[in-house]
């Protein structure tokens, strides 16, 4: 994440860049109100252009009204305003580079409201329906997510010397990366595991897809950043760790993964794992890859952000983040805990303009979530030092756990949504002598959830099961209560027939309703 540390140290710095008028490779970025008041007690900055983002602004998703500038600075300079905004302000970083004047302006002028969303993505882009209904596909995964398989990849990352976006350590944890999410896709022919290659500096992105089954031009995204940094050196040698920030991220997001693929998981949505490049200096990777979405009207229905999530320094478990944010993902991610996850303490806060990779969705009109470890200012005091260790967040992964279950929910609840290939309801009455049984099918079900339901009088019985006809004591899925009201559910990892058996406890009636996505 964009943030900071202490503070005389830090107004030097910034002052000799100042007084000495150091000439490095001029750079623009745009930054919030804050962030300016920041750079402007140590040097003068000309504007170039601003504009106010207005509380009601819908593209952006702020929550109060803000100032956002265009400004040209020194490239040095741009550690030194994270340093000081981290010291002065106790919040994330609150500036996003851009690879020109004219992109920067254009920046402003969304955030302002006077031009929509991207003509691309005011076309494509799909409002989910948020509706929770996969507990029978979520449960069970959440019950394999291991916080010592989120604490390996963390210390598995942390042990690269850095992993700066311009070093050698920061291109070889991407190599890393890629080779470790190809050996978890198991060959499998929906999976790729790709580089996105970045001009300007050495260390690329990586993504991970699952290509949707019915619906795959509807695209789900769950990233995190892969760069660290030290701020007080951030050369070849510079020791800097990153491990909750934001190795965490993205170890909880490779455990959603893990999971996903070991059971075979097929979602109707394209699902994307990303770990972005070049977060720490200015949101760098994620911009250039959100922008190449937007260019090419990628249908992308919502973007998750995990950015530190395994120190716990707050009361509540889990703060989502209102601003530059999407309220109606916001609203849908808090449901997901509570209907997941109901014993965790959910919270809300701010962290202000460009604090991490969300925000380059968001400027693009696509609807993204930023789930936080802590309130902020409660956050790790270690990142981008050498102390940003597993050590000092316990050697364990506990609280980065519940972000993986966070996120393995939203992957799963909004992958197996959309407007493809309808369901088949299909519908039978009858009755039934005690002990009688009677049988149906086969069902020829596709990838999705095969349901079974009855209603009726007497006491009906109802299985269901994959490839064969179903017996008491041979099933997928059973109902036996007292009465005819009974109800199960199969998830549909690979196509095949279903059958279903009915049977008479007692004499009674029958209407049995079977749904399921066809193959």
């Amino acid at each position: 994440m964009m943030r900071l540390l202490k503070s005389a140290a830090v107004c030097a710095a910034l002052l000799a860049l100042c007084t000495n008028a150091l000439a490095g490779e001029k750079v623009w970025i745009s930054l919030g109100d804050a962030a300016l008041t920041q750079l402007r007690k140590h040097m003068q900055v000309e504007l170039a252009a601003s504009a106010q983002v207005p509380a009601t602004a819908q593209l952006f998703g702020a929550t109060r009204a803000e100032g956002v500038h265009l400004v040209q600075v020194d490239e040095e300079v741009l550690a030194h305003l994270s340093q000081a905004i981290h010291t002065e302000l106790h919040r994330c970083g609150g500036f996003m580079f851009h690879a020109s004047e004219a992109e920067g302006r254009a920046t402003l002028m969304r955030a302002s409201g006077a031009t929509q969303r991207t003509t691309q993505v005011t076309l494509a882009a799909t409002r989910p329906s948020y509706v929770i209904d996969q507990q029978s596909t979520v449960n069970p995964l959440l019950a394999q997510m291991q916080a010592s398989n989120i604490g390996q990849t963390i210390v598995d990352l942390s042990n690269f010397q850095n992993r700066y976006y311009q070093t050698s350590s920061g291109q070889n944890a991407s190599d890393w990366l890629k080779q470790r999410w190809t050996t978890l896709a198991n060959g499998r022919s929906d999976i790729t595991i790709e580089q996105f290659t970045h001009a300007s500096w050495k260390q690329k992105s990586v993504i991970a897809t699952i290509q949707g089954t019915d619906n795959a031009s509807e695209v789900v995204v769950i990233g995190g950043h892969l760069d660290s940094i030290n701020l007080s050196n951030t050369g070849e040698t510079a020791r800097a760790p990153g491990a909750d920030d934001d190795a965490s991220g993205v170890a909880s997001l490779t455990e959603v993964f893990r999971v996903l693929v070991a059971n075979n998981y097929k979602p109707r949505r394209t699902l994307k794992f990303m770990a972005y490049a070049a977060e720490e200096v200015g949101l760098r990777g994620s911009k250039e890859i959100a922008n190449s979405y937007a260019a090419a009207g990628a249908n992308v229905v919502g973007v998750m952000q995990l950015d530190m999530t395994n120190y716990k320094g707050s009361a509540n478990d889990i703060y989502i983040y209102t601003d530059y944010t999407d309220s109606a993902q916001n609203t849908f991610v808090s449901n997901l805990i509570a209907t997941y996850l109901p014993t965790l303490k959910v919270g809300t806060d701010q962290c202000g303009y460009a604090c991490s990779d969300h925000a380059s969705w968001n400027a693009k009109g696509y609807a993204a979530s930023m789930p936080f470890e802590a309130a902020m200012g409660q956050d790790d005091p270690y990142i981008h030092t050498a102390n940003d260790t597993y050590a000092n967040t316990g050697n364990q992964a506990d609280h980065a756990l519940k972000f993986a279950r966070m996120g393995l929910a939203y992957m799963v609840e909004l992958g197996s949504d959309g407007p493809g290939i309808a369901d088949k309801t299909e519908t039978f009455s009858g009755s039934l002598t005690s002990k009688q049984t009677r049988s149906f099918g086969p069902f020829k079900a596709g990838v999705g959830t095969f349901r079974a339901s009855t209603t009726g009088t007497g006491d009906i019985d109802l299985y269901a099961k994959r490839s064969s006809v179903p017996t008491t004591s041979s099933y997928d899925c059973k109902s036996d209560g007292s009465t005819a009201a009974e109800s199960c559910s199969i998830n549909i990892t690979a196509g095949g027939d279903v059958y279903v058996m009915l049977k008479g406890y007692t004499a009674g009636s029958y209407n049995l309703t079977v749904t399921y996505r066809p193959q």
